[in-house]
């Protein structure tokens, strides 16, 4: 050895210290940033992939229930049958039921709001007589009247059910007799609720509820009315009775598979470029202990 000069720094001795030397060098820092750049990016892209798959998802469901809405309605019996279990796929599905409506047997449920309006919902009870289900009760939202028209702006009566206060709230909420053949969306049961108040009103569409009121064998769900004509859809009964807007689809939609797919490519490509820069790394130490003699 030359008198006055120092060995070199060894660059591996085959300890753990060799991989902060080779992490330390330029090169490796370099890369380093790079990577976890292009890490981040990917992650980002992820991030956006997942948006776009609940934003598709949701899109795909609504067009999907606006398809069924639309549909020509089948009989009930082909749908749902009573005392067997709601599911998503009925809901918002036209249906006709034939059977005849008790007057003695409509509620009144208040607290609603119906395209900006203070709402009241009638619901009545139709006991089938036509198909395999004759004999069952089918609740039926026949429409909604104002709280007004039935006495319920200031709370109702203190004893006694609520009823229409005038000739024009009477006539829209007559109940037709005889046999009816009844049109609709299928709408799953709400949750009861708890409440007191005049005898005809309820705090929910419950089937449940109802059937303890007025008796079974009943449905899980219940029948959304609308008029059918000629030219469509009509929004008011023949009576003058206006009807509620078709059933809203389910609120969880679920994200759409190919972006959510795609969201999932794009982290795993953010896992690769950090798992090569780790695997570059590796090689790097091999190298520089190979050179040493290691």
């Amino acid at each position: 050895m030359t008198p006055g000069r120092t060995s070199p720094r060894p660059t591996a001795d085959g300890t753990a210290r060799d991989y902060w030397r080779t992490v330390l060098t330029p090169r490796m820092l370099g890369l380093l940033v790079l990577l976890v750049a292009a890490a981040l990016v990917c992650v980002r892209l992820g991030a956006w992939q997942l948006d776009r798959a609940s934003v598709r998802g949701a899109e795909e469901a609504e067009a999907e229930h606006a398809e069924i809405v639309a549909r020509e309605p089948v009989p009930v019996g082909e749908v749902l049958a009573p005392q067997t279990s709601f599911r998503a796929e009925h809901l918002g599905v036209p249906v006709e039921v034939t059977g005849e409506y008790r007057a003695d047997q409509q509620v009144y449920v208040p607290g609603r709001s119906i395209d900006g309006e203070d709402a009241v919902l009638v619901v009545t009870a139709l006991w089938v007589t036509e198909g395999p289900h004759a004999g069952a009760m089918m609740p039926v939202l026949r429409g909604w009247v104002s709280p007004q028209s039935v006495g319920l702006d200031d709370g109702g009566p203190d004893d006694g059910p609520v009823g229409p206060v005038d000739d024009a709230a009477a006539a829209a909420l007559s109940v037709p007799e005889g046999e009816v053949t009844v049109t609709g969306w299928l709408k799953d049961s709400e949750l009861a609720r708890s409440g007191s108040g005049p005898p005809n009103v309820v705090s929910s569409i419950s089937s449940a509820e109802l059937a303890g009121l007025w008796g079974g064998p009943s449905w899980s769900g219940y029948v959304v009315a609308f008029t059918q004509t000629p030219d469509g859809r009509a929004e008011v009964s023949p009576a003058g009775l206006r009807h509620t807007p078709p059933p809203g689809m389910a609120e969880d939609t679920g994200p759409n598979i190919r972006n959510l797919a795609y969201a999932l490519e794009w982290v795993i490509f953010g896992g690769f470029a950090l798992a090569l820069w780790v695997r570059m790394l590796r090689d790097e130490v091999r190298v520089r202990r190979e050179d040493a003699r290691l």
